[in-house]
Parts: C-alpha cells; structure tokens; sequence
C-alpha cells in the first residue's frame, strides 16, 4: 500500500570532515552517486570503504544508514544511525533518521524522543517539527500532531509533507473542506504526486462531490497506472454512482495490484453482488449467479451473497441449491428476516410446511411490521387447514403493506379461504 511522503531526509547538509588527500573522500562522493541512483548495496559498499579508511566519521555511518534504511534493512539502518550520533551527538540528521526508522517499527516514543532532541538542536527545523507531527498522528494524539505540522509550515511554508501530513489528519477527523485545502496545495507545489490527487479524490468522494473525485482518482492513476489504492477508490465512486462494470474493472485491477488487503477482496464482493442484484431483479438469474458466485470467492463468510444467490435459486425452482444459500445466509447472519421469508418459500414448494411456518414466524420476530412475512404464513396456515389463522396474517398483510400487488394478493387469497370455509 502507498504510505504518505511521512518523513523528510535532510539534505544539502555539507560538513568539512574531510580533507581532498584522505581516501575516504573519493568513497564517500562514490557512494553519494551511487545513492542519488537509488543503487542502495552499491552506495552501502562505498561508504563502508570510507569508514574502513576513517572509521571515525559520524556522516558516513549516517549515510549509510540511510541506504540500508532505503533496503528496510532496519537493523543496520539504526546500528549505523547509533553509531553517527555516539560519534557526533549533535548530529540532526543522525536523530531524524533514526527517527524515521522508529516511527516504521511503531515506537512512537522513541521517534519522539529523536526528534525532540532534533528541535532542540535546532529550534527552527521545519522537518523535524513535520516528522513529529507525524508521529503523533500515528501515535493517536491528533491535536499535537497538528500544532507540530502548523509550526513546520510557519518555518518553511513550501514544506509539501507537512501540508500532506495535516491533510491527511484533517480527512481522518471530518474536516473535509480543510483537507482538500492542504491537499490541493500540496497539488499546487507537485503536480504530479499521484498520492495528493488520490486522497484529495477519496475526500471528495466522502463529500459527495462524484464528478471530482473521478477526476481526481483519474490523474491519480493517469501519473501512476499501478497505484492500486487509486484504483480502489475509483472503483467505490463507480459503484456509488451505479456504474458497476467500472466499478468491478476498476476493483478487480486493484485486487491484482494489492492481492493481500482483505478490504480490497471485500469492496470488490460488495461490487458483484450489487451488479448480481442488479441481475437478479431484471431477471437476468443465469448471469446474477456467475456474479454472487464470484462475490463467494472473494468473501465465503459473505452472508448477503449467500442471501442473494439462495433466492435466484428459489426463482428457478433449484430448491435444494437455495435451501443451502439461505441455510449459509442465516447461519452467518441470524437477523436478516427476509432470509427466514425467502427459506420460507423454499419450503413451502418442498411441501416442508411446519419448517416453512417456523421460519415466517421467525422473520416477524426479528421485523413485526415485515408483511411479506404474515402473507407467506397465511399461505402456509391455508395450506395446513388452519383457515382462521390463515385470515388473520393475511389481514395482517394488508394493514402494514404498501405494496398494492402484495394488498390485492392477501385479499384475493382472504375471498378464496373465505369461500371454502
């Protein structure tokens, strides 16, 4: 998954600890080619050459640092930031590098303590103040977090993370119009960071303003066409929007770019059964099966697909298959009345009418008010003699239903009992 641009490296830092005649200069200047190409082992392999030949230069050890932390080799990254500071303990850059790779272990306390040491160094460091900021935010505590991003912004105005950072903390608390405003600057300084227009897309999207959020999640994917996350927020627009083909492309890519997050398998099930539904009820029951069986795949514990696909199969007369669906549904959902109503049915045309009682009953106990539900038990009271009994639910289905076919059927069935009494 993408992370926000969290921590910023110090640059431009230049020291004199290096005399032109002494061999570890031309390592170190190697190495920092070498880094600057993202070569990490190469990089690493000429900075360790520069301390072999002066093992006491804090700024190397930092440096390397940085090329095993860029490896996620952390172990090393925080020996050799360790050793830069035992060295050198006035060494910023040393603290907030060390401090970055604490914040990715999750020791919030010792990356605040790194960069507290870091602003006391130096008062005025804009990014240090960022880099906390962020760690308070990670930490839980919101409102240091944003005291320390406003302050990095007073220092350095054009500091693109921490109007991102606090973009991002504004979104999480709901204040939408704040976020979009911070993330739009940090847009304004790099148009072309795929992260800004994607959570500024997600922060429309969550304002309803659709039309934008395409927009946004568009470019998102435009600059970067493997930014799954993207993906997966075009998609949730697409579907909100009833659009689901899109919705199903644009989740399904996200799916193969990000295989793991279950929330992504989840958004993509909820996808499929939507457009199932959307099958289902136009009659399309050979093409909504494909698509719940598909939204079981992705999620077997999903109890409104088993719901949905247990009913197309009661309309196609495979009670045995719907028997099961609405058997699954219930079990992992015990509360969905309509799925005791639709098993109901399933048992009715299996002739299993004390089942078939049971589960009406079942479905008014969780919703009194469901009509479909007295209805179907009059039927099945009418069908096991039990005539005033079959009235009364009946009757019942009429003073709570708005549906005049459902109205006009419990009456028709009241006449009809009514005459054979």
């Amino acid at each position: 998954m993408k992370q926000g641009l969290i921590f910023i490296t110090l640059i431009g830092i230049i020291l004199p600890i290096l005399a032109c005649a002494n061999p570890a200069q031309k390592y170190l200047e190697q190495g920092d080619v070498y880094f600057s190409q993202a070569q990490w082992t190469e990089a690493i392999s000429e900075y360790s050459k520069a301390i072999e030949s002066k093992p006491n230069l804090a700024l190397v050890y930092s440096k390397r640092g940085q090329a095993y932390a860029a490896k996620e080799d952390w172990p090393l990254a925080l020996s050799d930031f360790s050793k830069a500071l035992e060295l050198d303990p006035e060494l910023i850059e040393a603290y907030n590098h060390r401090a970055s790779i604490y914040h990715a272990q999750q020791h919030w306390d010792m990356a605040i303590a790194d960069l507290n040491t870091a602003i006391e160094l130096d008062p005025k460091l804009a990014v240090a103040y960022s880099n906390r900021g962020w760690t308070y935010a990670s930490k839980g505590q919101p409102e240091e977090a944003l005291a320390d991003l406003n302050k990095a912004i007073e220092l350095k105005p054009e500091l693109v993370e921490a109007y991102y950072n606090r973009g991002l903390i504004h979104n999480s608390q709901g204040r939408w119009d704040m976020g979009i405003a911070d993330l739009s600057k940090v847009i304004e300084f790099e148009p072309n960071n795929p992260l800004a227009y994607n959570d500024r897309g997600s922060a429309y999207a969550t304002t309803g303003e659709l039309d934008a959020a395409i927009s946004d999640l568009n470019k998102a994917i435009e600059l970067d066409p493997e930014y799954a996350w993207a993906y997966y927020n075009r998609g949730k627009v697409y579907k909100e929007l009833g659009q689901l083909d899109a919705a199903i492309d644009d989740l399904s890519k996200a799916t193969e770019l990000e295989p793991t997050p279950a929330i992504i398998q989840q958004e993509l099930a909820e996808a499929y059964i939507s457009r199932g539904y959307s099958y289902r009820i136009t009659g399309q029951g050979d093409l909504a099966l494909v698509d719940l069986s598909k939204a079981i795949e992705l999620d077997p514990e999903f109890a409104l697909a088993y719901f949905h696909r247990g009913s197309v199969y009661n309309a196609q007369g495979q009670w045995d298959l719907a028997l099961a669906d609405l058997n699954k549904a219930i079990e992992l959902d015990p509360t969905n009345a309509v799925a005791y109503s639709n098993r109901a049915y399933t048992y009715i045309n299996t002739g299993q009418l004390d089942k078939a009682a049971a589960d009406c009953s079942k479905a008014i106990e969780i919703d009194p008010n469901y009509a479909l539900a007295y209805y179907n038990r009059g039927i099945v009271y009418f069908n096991m003699g039990q005539a005033d009994s079959a009235i009364a639910d009946l009757n019942t289905a009429v003073g709570l239903s708005n549906d005049p076919d459902l109205v006009a059927a419990a009456k028709e069935r009241i006449a009809e009992i009514q005459r054979r009494k």
